[in-house]
């Protein structure tokens, strides 16, 4: 085969030569798949534009609403609720020339009755029960105080007013600086956090901290608070836990004023097995949506797994996309669970060997589901992101589909902040290994994009520990006073700062930070559940330490302010990777380049050097633009930033560098 036939991933990538024919079956049917789609819909938009015609609209042309709904194995539909006083039989649903559901009620008959704020539900008639259910496309879903029941709710606004026009991510996503957050959680309240207070006391926070993207978590619909927003019940519908959906548009309105990216983090990859809530058995048989038997039962997750294969799931999941995309203005997409997705194991193999990226255990439905997902999401817009969490590295992951890729951005580096909780539980400091250190850090595609992490929401979790929370555990309780020393507390705030600079600067060419944990936040998260009496203690964000100028919490925020700063200006994370300069593995000295900056490392728990020689790719006279040891990030003030570093005749820098600590130096001009 000549090589304008082999893809670009091939050629980039040799190694996956002998994986030429599934490589050239995965880019054939994404395009066979393609051009199916334009070919049944005219273009890829218009097939995700289900939640335009499925749901409940307002046709004007008839002057009259109507629902339709899609649900093949019911006998019977019934439109139900405040609307006709709950009666379950006076608004029956009749099947459409499509085979779907549907029924029209006249603007005049129902206008005073079909109202903003009325509860619905659809009766589901089948073979199998009768049931009162939420519809699939509802919008808003709110949950009754009194006997806890959740109802599809009628929502018809006034057209929110956006003033976002001139906001365009793509500066944003060149080095996307990521602040991944939980609305509920992003108070100080021992309660659930709401859209309208995380804008007005949340987001001027991240401004001032410097991230240009937030990362929204527990968005779509979810029944149980305690789930992180991961059992989703309802695709279409913002969650009510935390306000209305305009309350929502103004949240991310305002972020883009600010210059803030919003990227949500979409569940795809399961549903909550909830029948009453969700879409389990909706239409009364267990593969309208999910998988039948064993293979749509995911057990870890006790929840509900998609078919893929399916074109009506597909342009469910597709037309979801778009909804986010266009009616709130997201600018991307994170997509939770990508290993589970894409492997029928869902990535419960050690993936020793490059065949398992292409043997049978892999779903191929679900990555020519992605494929066209992020086809779609950079067709409605250009300049929106798609981040995969995936902890395999199947290959091509990130490279465009065209290349034979599957279309992402990004991924996240999983593989990163499971090293750094490894690396504390198990190794005194000095056993720390700095070649390890070096690999996990660098060992990515060379031309696949990553977003680097020490910690995220997952490491928080109840069960395991912040970093912050491993490196100083209870000393957090009572020497976190700048006025009170202490040796635990000194170690902790120098290797906490040490592990964000390596992770930013050197793991990928994004970055992301779970909110709270730039400046250290104790303890660990935990949502409001019978084991815990119901307590929301851990499911907040305490501001108030940060903001304690008497505390260590405000040196550490310091440091990551600077961190950001410094990576944003120079660009750093757009740059080429890192070049490593020096590795001494046993007095513990790491120094590399990137971006025209020069980083050196001493993760010696004891040992200060002075002269200490530093090869540098060009000659001149060194500046240090930043130090971790400075007074303000809780240091000990050992470095002078005003001396200059001259290098001798072989290139090399003399450097006096103390223990614990991190140097940015940088050429003068």
């Amino acid at each position: 085969m000549s090589k304008k036939h082999i893809p670009i991933l091939i050629q980039d990538e040799p190694w996956l030569a002998d994986f030429e024919t599934q490589i050239q079956e995965r880019k054939a049917r994404s395009e066979k798949a393609l051009h199916e789609i334009q070919n049944y819909s005219g273009s890829i938009i218009e097939y995700a534009g289900m939640h335009e015609y499925y749901g409940i609209h307002f046709e004007s042309w008839r002057n009259g609403w109507v629902y339709r709904e899609w649900a093949p194995a019911a006998n019977q539909l019934y439109l139900i609720g405040d609307f006709n006083g709950w009666n379950l039989s006076s608004h029956p649903m009749r099947r459409n020339p499509r085979g779907d559901w549907e029924i029209f009620l006249p603007y005049e008959k129902y206008k005073d009755r079909f109202v903003h704020q009325g509860k619905v539900k659809v009766r589901v008639e089948s073979a199998k029960f009768t049931l009162d259910r939420i519809p699939a496309y509802i919008t808003r879903v709110v949950q009754d105080p009194e006997n806890h029941d959740f109802s599809g709710q009628l929502w018809f606004p006034e057209k929110f007013q956006w003033s976002d026009s001139d906001f365009s991510p793509k500066s944003n996503f060149k080095q996307p600086m990521i602040y991944e957050c939980h609305i509920g959680m992003a108070q100080e309240k021992l309660g659930v956090g709401t859209y309208a207070e995380f804008e007005e006391l949340t987001l001027p926070r991240i401004k001032a901290a410097g991230y240009n993207t937030i990362q929204m978590m527990a968005i779509m619909e979810h029944p149980y608070y305690g789930s992180f927003g991961y059992h989703v019940s309802n695709l279409f519908a913002p969650t009510s836990w935390f306000g209305t959906p305009e309350e929502l548009k103004s949240l991310i309105n305002r972020a883009h004023e600010m210059g803030i990216a919003v990227v949500m983090d979409i569940v795809h990859s399961h549903a909550v097995k909830n029948v009453n809530e969700g879409l389990n058995e909706f239409d009364g048989s267990e593969n309208q949506y999910f998988h039948p038997g064993e293979r749509g039962y995911h057990e870890g997750w006790d929840s509900k797994l998609f078919d893929y294969g399916k074109f009506q799931v597909q342009q469910f999941l597709l037309s979801n996309i778009r909804y986010w995309l266009e009616e709130f203005h997201f600018d991307g997409f994170r997509f939770d669970g990508v290993t589970s997705m894409i492997y029928n194991h869902h990535g419960h193999i050690s993936f020793s060997d490059a065949s398992t990226y292409f043997d049978e255990g892999v779903d191929e439905d679900a990555l020519l589901y992605l494929q066209l997902a992020n086809t779609l999401i950079h067709t409605v817009n250009p300049n929106a992101i798609s981040i995969a969490e995936e902890v395999s590295g199947m290959p091509g992951l990130c490279r465009g589909v065209a290349d034979g890729g599957i279309g992402f951005d990004y991924r996240l580096a999983m593989g990163i902040p499971d090293f750094w909780i490894k690396t504390l539980k198990h190794k005194l400091d000095e056993q720390w290994d700095l070649f390890e250190l070096w690999h996990e850090l660098t060992n990515r595609p060379k031309k696949e994009k990553s977003i680097a992490y020490a910690e995220s929401h997952d490491q928080a979790l109840v069960g395991d520990k912040s970093i912050a929370f491993w490196l100083m555990d209870k000393d957090m309780y009572f020497n976190m006073s700048i006025l009170q020393p202490s040796l635990v507390v000194d170690r902790g705030v120098a290797l906490h700062k040490m592990i964000r600079m390596i992770t930013l600067t050197l793991g990928g060419e994004g970055y992301l930070n779970f909110i709270g944990n730039e400046f250290g936040h104790p303890e660990w998260v935990d949502f409001p559940r019978e084991g815990n009496d119901w307590s929301y203690q851990y499911a907040r964000r305490q501001w108030s330490l940060v903001d304690d100028t008497l505390l260590r919490y405000q040196q550490l925020y310091a440091w990551d302010k600077a961190m950001i700063k410094l990576a944003t200006e120079h660009q750093l994370l757009s740059s080429p990777p890192a070049v490593q300069l020096h590795l001494d593995p046993d007095k513990k000295i790491l120094a590399y380049e990137r971006g025209g900056m020069i980083f050196v490392y001493s993760f010696n728990p004891a040992e200060s050097f002075f002269g200490f020689s530093i090869y540098v790719p060009k000659p001149g006279s060194y500046q240090i633009l930043l130090d971790s040891d400075e007074k303000k990030f809780g240091g000990f003030k050992r470095l002078d930033p005003t001396i200059s570093y001259p290098t001798d005749d072989s290139q090399h820098l003399q450097l006096y560098i103390p223990n614990r600590v991190v140097i940015v130096l940088e050429r003068k001009k």
